[in-house]
């Protein structure tokens, strides 16, 4: 049983490793089309900017406290920390939407 609940924190933090991976990058081209962008236009690509750098922090840090938590409270915590994440990531992709707009 340990076990089982030992693959399942690894595999939960292997993906919330992968969406963070793919939050910087899609930062990462945001932060480009700001430089290339003109003066008024990245004023507002540096708010939206703030805001997917915010969530990003969010994930990390949801991240951290996944990985160090013991597997009885990683048990505790996964329910919660799934709704949590999807929230986050909903955040971020409407922050991202907004951005495109």
């Amino acid at each position: 049983m340990a076990d089982d609940d030992q693959n399942r924190k690894e595999q939960h933090v292997e993906d919330m490793k992968a969406r963070l991976s793919e939050w910087q990058e899609q930062i990462d081209r945001v932060r480009v089309q700001a430089e290339e962008a003109g003066e008024e236009m990245r004023e507002r690509y540096q708010e939206q900017l703030q805001e997917l750098e915010q969530k990003y922090e969010e994930g990390k840090q949801r991240l951290r406290e996944m990985q160090d938590a013991s597997e009885e409270a990683f048990r505790d915590m996964r329910e919660g920390s799934e709704s949590a994440w999807e929230a986050m990531t909903r955040a971020f992709r409407d922050a991202l939407n907004r951005f495109r707009s």
